[in-house]
C-alpha cells in the first residue's frame, strides 16, 4: 500500500518515514526459541537478586510477599523448564505478518476435522495486560476440537497486541486500542476472513470493541469477559445511587447488589489498592518499565502480584496471594518468560499511556455497539458489570451469563466454562442470521 491510497484509518508504526513502495504483506513462520546465552544471562541476573524482608504478618497487602517471592525465584531457577515450555508453545503454528510497518506476531490453529457442510467458524482472541496470547492456550482446543460433534467448531486466530510479546513495539507515539484494532481488522482480512467472531478481556475488551465500531460488517459476533462503562452516565449514576433499595428497578439481580455494594468499599477502597500500576503506566511508563526489564526478580514479582489479586482480591489475605489454587507456576512464568525474551514489559505498559494520555472522552467511548454481543460476567472480575451497564454499550447484547466462579484472566483460569459461553454465543448468533 503506498502512501496515496491509505485512508483516514491507516497509519505507519515502524521507524522513519513510511516508504513509498509495497508494503510486505506475506505470511512468515514464526518459532519461539531460547538460546544458551539468553538462559545464562537470566539465571545471572536471578542469582544476583537482592531479597528485600516483607513487614511480618502483611501476606499481600503490600504487595507480592517477599518471602514467597524467593520461593517463585528458586523454582524458576531450579526447577522451571523453559526448553520445555518453548515446545509446547510451538505445538501451534506461529506466524508473522508486516502491517503499518511494524511485524504482527500470531498463533493460527485450523481445526483437524469439520463435519461436512459446516464450516469452520472464524474467531479472533485477544489478551490483555499482563497477559499475552498464551492465556488462550487451554481454550484454543476447546474450541477447534469440541468433544460434542454437535458444537460449533472454530478456527482459532490469536494475536499479539503490538508492543506485546513478538509483535514488534509502535516506534511512534499514539498507538491506542483503536489503532489495534485497525491492525487486527487488517489481520483478519488478509487471512482471508472477511466475517468473524471476536472475543476479548482486558485490553482485548476495548480492541475487539473497536474493532466492532471501525468495521460491524465484518464482525458476526463480540464476546467479552471485561466491559467497564466506558462512558459513565446519568443511568449508570442513579443505578448505583439507588440500585441497592430499589434493585428491581435496574434490573440488578442479588449477585449485582452482593458485587457491588457497599459503594465506598467496593468502587472507590478497592480501584484505590488495585490500581496504583495504571497511574504508574498510564503517565510515565518507561521509568518504571526500565527497571523491570533489567531485573527478571522484579518483573515477575510485578506480574505475577496481578494473577494473585486480579484472580480473587481475597487472596491478598494468604501468604502464597493464592497463585497456585488456579494457576500452575510453569503457565504463571511461562507468561513471565514471554515479557522477558521478548523485552516487551516497558511497550506493553505504554499502551496505558497511549489510550489515557488522550483522555476519557474519546470518540469510540459515545459510539455504541450494534453488533451481537454476548457477555461473560465471572464475579471475581477487578469490576463488576451488571447487565443495565453492559447494554449501555452494546445495544445488541443478546446473551449476559453471570458466572459460578472466576476472575479476570478468566479464560486461562475458567477455559471450560468460556468455551461452553462462546459456543453457546455463536450458536445463537448463527441461528438469528439463519432465520
Amino acid at each position: 500500500m503506498d502512501r496515496k491510497s491509505r485512508t483516514a484509518e491507516d497509519g505507519w508504526w515502524g521507524p522513519g518515514v513510511a516508504p513509498h513502495a509495497e508494503e510486505d504483506v506475506s505470511l512468515r513462520p514464526f518459532e519461539v526459541r531460547t538460546s544458551e546465552e539468553e538462559l545464562e544471562d537470566l539465571y545471572s541476573r536471578m542469582d544476583r537478586t537482592r531479597p528485600v524482608p516483607s513487614v511480618e504478618d502483611s501476606r499481600f497487602h503490600y504487595g507480592f510477599n517477599s518471602q514467597h517471592l524467593q520461593e517463585v525465584v528458586s523454582y524458576w531457577r531450579r526447577d522451571f523448564d523453559w526448553r520445555r515450555q518453548v515446545h509446547g508453545l510451538n505445538r501451534y503454528p506461529h506466524f508473522r505478518t508486516r502491517i503499518e510497518g511494524i511485524d504482527v506476531h500470531y498463533v493460527h490453529v485450523k481445526p483437524r476435522r469439520v463435519a461436512e457442510g459446516a464450516p469452520a467458524l472464524p474467531i479472533i482472541l485477544v489478551h490483555g495486560w499482563p497477559g499475552s496470547f498464551y492465556e488462550f492456550y487451554r481454550l484454543i482446543p476447546l474450541l477447534t476440537e469440541p468433544e460434542n460433534p454437535e458444537e460449533p467448531v472454530f478456527e482459532v486466530v490469536c494475536p499479539s497486541i503490538p508492543g506485546y510479546g513478538f509483535s514488534e513495539a509502535p516506534h511512534k507515539r499514539g498507538f491506542d486500542s483503536v489503532c489495534a484494532a485497525n491492525i487486527f481488522q487488517k489481520l483478519m482480512k488478509r487471512l482471508g476472513f472477511q466475517k468473524f467472531f471476536a472475543h476479548g478481556g482486558d485490553w482485548g475488551w476495548q480492541i475487539t470493541t473497536n474493532m466492532a465500531q471501525l468495521d460491524p460488517g465484518s464482525v458476526r459476533g463480540l464476546h467479552l469477559s471485561f466491559a467497564p462503562p466506558s462512558k459513565p452516565g446519568l443511568l449508570v449514576a442513579l443505578s448505583l445511587m439507588f440500585g441497592r433499595l430499589f434493585p428491581t428497578l435496574f434490573g440488578f439481580t442479588e449477585a449485582d447488589r452482593r458485587l457491588l455494594y457497599p459503594c465506598t468499599e467496593k468502587l472507590l477502597l478497592e480501584s484505590m489498592k488495585e490500581s496504583g500500576y495504571l497511574h504508574i503506566q498510564a503517565t510515565k511508563p518507561d521509568t518504571a518499565g526500565r527497571a523491570l526489564n533489567d531485573s527478571p526478580v522484579g518483573l515477575a514479582a510485578y506480574i505475577l502480584e496481578k494473577f494473585s489479586t486480579w484472580t480473587n482480591q481475597n487472596f491478598r489475605d494468604l501468604e502464597d496471594g493464592g497463585l497456585t489454587r488456579k494457576f500452575s507456576l510453569d503457565d504463571l512464568l511461562t507468561n513471565v518468560m514471554i515479557y522477558w525474551t521478548s523485552g516487551c514489559i516497558t511497550s506493553s505498559m505504554r499502551f496505558y499511556k497511549e489510550n489515557f494520555g488522550k483522555g476519557l472522552d474519546q470518540p469510540h467511548s459515545r459510539i455504541p455497539v450494534n453488533v451481537p454481543t454476548g457477555f461473560a460476567c465471572f464475579p471475581n472480575d477487578v469490576m463488576h458489570s451488571p447487565k443495565l451497564w453492559v447494554k449501555q454499550k452494546y445495544r445488541n447484547l443478546i446473551r449476559y451469563t453471570p458466572m459460578p466462579r472466576g476472575g479476570h484472566f478468566a479464560a486461562m483460569e475458567e477455559p471450560q466454562l468460556m468455551a461452553e459461553d462462546i459456543q453457546e454465543f455463536t450458536k445463537t448468533v448463527e441461528k438469528m442470521i439463519k432465520l
